[in-house]
């Protein structure tokens, strides 16, 4: 059977020593246009167009110091607390000096986690909503993630098991075994949770709020990811012999505390009368 066979340079070009690759020209691309969509979304809302600008430092620089703490600490605690220098800087001490490695590693559930720490510490600062805040973003953020996973099969990285079906992906930098082409599941997951997260706030704003768009978001993303999970080859090799991987098991609370915010949304924008509400 003629499989799909996936060999991309995850270089794009390499000048004077820097490296442009996919998976950075693909997240900054997902972030610029999440950015293009949250401001029309705060000229819906009516929010200073300046509170934007304050928003999106505290988002990148929360979103980044999770994820890349969320990976040294969940997935390999030992290695990073013996080379702290790794965690946050793209280099690694040799005996000739330093040697620039790049951000190899970053998790999603700390970017999540990361995140919500600097939403709070933003609506603090701006006396902004926290709930209605954590709604506007969470409309746009699975479409983020599609562009993540997008450079991760760039990267030929987080692939998934050995399989037969006929779209199956030969990822040959990895090696020469068909098999599920995880990356894109995932993505088109993420991307379609964007589209009914849009559909929903551009439809019925003024009936869901008060962290509906969060919950519900939180809880489809990392539902979607638990299940993707089972597809993947494991990451890490201390996973093996568990019946649950790092990721599953990081998305369980994820999950919980996405249904109950949906739950509250729901329940607490009902009993809100649409004149009362915020546009």
């Amino acid at each position: 059977m003629a499989y799909i066979e996936w060999n991309i340079d995850p270089e794009i070009t390499n000048i004077l020593g820097v490296s442009l690759r996919y998976y950075g020209l693909l997240f900054a691309s997902g972030l610029l246009l999440c950015l293009v969509l949250l401001k029309r979304i705060f000229r819906e809302e009516q929010i200073e167009s300046d509170k934007l600008d304050t928003l999106t430092i505290y988002a990148v620089v929360g979103i980044f110091i999770g994820a890349r703490l969320g990976h040294c600490l969940f997935y390999d605690p030992a290695y990073y607390f013996s080379n702290p220098l790794e965690m946050l800087l793209p280099v690694r001490q040799t005996d000739d000096g330093f040697e620039f490695i790049g951000y190899q590693g970053l998790a999603s559930h700390g970017g999540v986690a990361g995140l919500l720490i600097a939403l709070i510490l933003y609506a603090r600062s701006t006396k902004e909503s926290l709930l209605k805040t954590v709604d506007l973003i969470s409309v746009v953020a699975p479409l983020a993630g599609f562009f993540i996973r997008m450079g991760n099969l760039m990267n030929s990285e987080v692939i998934g098991l050995p399989t037969t079906v006929p779209w199956a992906f030969v990822f040959v930098r990895e090696d020469n075994l068909p098999r599920h082409p995880a990356q894109l599941y995932e993505a088109m997951t993420y991307l379609s949770i964007f589209c009914l997260l849009f559909f929903l706030y551009t439809r019925y704003r003024q009936r869901l709020q008060n962290g509906f768009f969060f919950g519900v978001a939180l809880g489809l993303i990392f539902i979607a990811r638990f299940f993707l999970e089972f597809l993947k080859e494991r990451q890490v090799a201390f996973e093996e012999n568990m019946a649950l991987d790092m990721g599953q098991l990081l998305s369980i609370p994820f999950i919980l505390l996405g249904l109950g915010f949906a739950i509250y949304g729901w329940r607490s924008s009902q009993q809100t009368s649409p004149s009362q509400t915020d546009h």
